[in-house]
């Protein structure tokens, strides 16, 4: 279920809902997410006007069309990021990881839907509170701009991605992009967590999942990946890189 554990008041002091003692100061993601520029007293301000927002796995964020009301910091879990399509096709547009940002596009309306893939735990800000504090404080703005600007990196990649590579190609590509998103959060492994299923994979890199299904098994056949429960290893990382380089 879709829980709201909370608001604060605006009043001098921050409420935890249930975090530690230190609250946003002792957040997981706090230093690879936006609010990272933030002193401990900014913290608190922001924190005070932030919602713990707490969803179960195929529980949707918000979904496409949508009115932009709320901008999210995702705290925990992973999720999925789809448009659908005037013919009623759908693509998935990208996952949302740990330390992401969500609704800070200038739209009115959200372009895509956000479904959980498992157990997502976020922060949830109103849009014009926070645009407030963005205003108010440009070394924010600076981060957002920098996150902005990382997010188009990965619009580029993900063009390129959908371009001229072959299916293996995609499949490794997606593999290593993942692995340095995880590693940017602080989770450095050659072990990949896969939250998505085969057929997100399949609408997320423009195949099918049959292509996605024996990409893998063939990539694990000739042990430049080990497929494991919920994930796979890079054992030939260097035989990955010279794939999704191509």
């Amino acid at each position: 279920m879709l829980v709201d554990t909370g608001s604060c008041e605006r009043i001098s002091h921050a409420c935890h809902y249930g975090r530690s003692e230190n609250g946003c100061a002792d957040c997981k993601v706090r230093l690879i997410s936006v609010c990272s520029v933030l002193a401990l007293t900014e913290l608190e301000e922001l924190e005070a006007l932030s919602h713990h927002l707490t969803l179960d796995k195929g529980q949707t964020l918000f979904g496409q069309d949508e009115p932009v009301g709320s901008v999210f910091n995702v705290i925990e879990g992973t999720l999925r990021l789809t448009r659908l399509l005037p013919d009623g096709r759908r693509q998935v547009m990208g996952f949302a990881l740990p330390g992401d940002f969500l609704g800070l596009a200038p739209q009115e309306r959200y372009s895509v839907s956000a479904e959980a893939l498992g157990p997502v735990k976020t922060c949830r800000f109103s849009r014009e509170d926070f645009a407030a504090v963005v205003e108010a404080k440009p070394h924010l703005l600076r981060s957002l701009h920098e996150r902005a600007g990382y997010e188009l990196n990965l619009a580029q990649e993900q063009m390129v991605l959908l371009g001229r590579r072959t299916a293996e190609e995609k499949v490794a590509a997606f593999l290593l992009s993942l692995r340095e998103r995880y590693a940017r959060a602080g989770h450095s492994s050659v072990t990949v967590e896969l939250p998505m299923g085969r057929q997100d994979m399949a609408d997320h890199l423009g195949l099918t999942i049959e292509t996605v299904s024996r990409m893998l098994s063939r990539l694990d056949r000739t042990h430049a990946i080990l497929l494991v429960p919920g994930g796979v290893r890079l054992l030939d990382l260097a035989r990955l890189e010279k794939m999704a380089a191509s």
